[in-house]
């Protein structure tokens, strides 16, 4: 290798050197270096540090807490023992009767939408309805962290209130069309409950504005359905077995109908999943005493479990 190779290669190598170190100067004007900088200290301090852009002066802006009402939803837990479990008791039902109120919120929309023949719409509220219960059901798993020792320290301060008496849980069963008018008796005492409940008893449920998208469909009705004193609660009917008969036979010439009575069984299926979960929670907690309310207690709870709001959508399954 002569004089001059040597020559070249080094000025080869102190070229490459200089456009290495040049690359390095300019990444700290490179916004993704900076990003990658910013993780790092930021991973260094083990902290998160506020940018820029986040509003911190709510003197004259509405906050998250003011939106929500969050002083007067988490001031009304207001334990009458001193007991520690408690607190679970009351924030497990008060949660509860939010995701009920919820459930009913959406019910009374699907009906709308079911009654306007707007299926799609319906779709969606009714499988939000389905998720809602999912999340009810989940929520007896933690309350079944109250053991019955626990439980009973606290009980006798609960006097007669009951989960029965929940105006929101009423209302799922009438949107639903389990109706009965005794159960407005329980709601005397509180005018603006009982004035709402007995609206709803008057007015077509769920299932009743489905049975009249089946006629508008063209399936024969019979009268007694289709001209029923709606305050009292369904019962089967052959006409109405016959027209879902109809409708899983040819699901693809009633492909509305046949998704909208899946969805309703989807419902029955996680309010009776939510049903059961609650029956055994008392079960486990409480054994067979009676309930705070009156009632057998667990006996009582798995009569519910033999009422349906849909008998033909099990029943057809059988015939096809």
């Amino acid at each position: 290798m002569t004089k001059s190779d040597y020559k070249t290669i080094n000025a080869n190598k102190s070229a490459s050197n200089t456009t290495a170190h040049t690359s390095a100067d300019n990444t700290s004007g490179c916004p993704f270096h900076q990003a990658r900088a910013n993780v790092n200290n930021s991973a260094d301090n083990n902290t998160r540090p506020l940018e820029q852009g986040i509003h911190q002066d709510f003197n004259n802006d509405m906050s998250y807490g003011d939106y929500l009402q969050l002083n007067q939803v988490l001031s009304a837990q207001k334990p009458l023992s001193g007991e520690h479990d408690e607190m679970l008791f009351i924030i497990i039902h008060q949660t509860s009767e939010l995701w009920l109120k919820l459930a009913g919120h959406e019910l009374q929309s699907a009906i709308n939408y079911i009654k306007a023949e707007d299926f799609g719409p319906a779709f969606k509220v009714i499988a939000r309805v389905k998720h809602i219960f999912m999340q009810l059901t989940q929520s007896w798993n933690i309350l079944s962290t109250l053991t019955p020792s626990d439980y009973l320290k606290f009980r006798d301060d609960l006097g007669r209130s009951s989960g029965f008496q929940s105006c929101g849980y009423r209302k799922l069963e009438f949107l639903l069309g389990n109706k009965n008018a005794d159960m407005l008796n329980i709601h005397r005492a509180n005018s603006s409950e009982y004035h709402e409940l007995e609206a709803l008893l008057k007015q077509n449920s769920l299932y009743d504005e489905v049975i009249i998208a089946l006629a508008n469909a063209g399936f024969s009705i019979d009268k007694k359905v289709s001209k029923r004193d709606v305050t009292q609660a369904y019962q089967r009917n052959d006409s109405v077995l016959q027209a879902w008969l109809s409708v899983y036979q040819q699901p693809e010439t009633y492909f509305e109908l046949y998704e909208l009575a899946e969805k309703l069984v989807d419902i029955e299926d996680a309010f009776q999943q939510w049903r059961f979960k609650h029956m055994y929670t008392v079960q486990r907690i409480i054994g067979y005493k009676k309930g705070t309310g009156g009632s057998s207690g667990v006996g009582f709870l798995k009569k519910a479990l033999d009422v349906s709001f849909f008998p033909e959508l099990f029943e057809v399954r059988t015939h096809l």
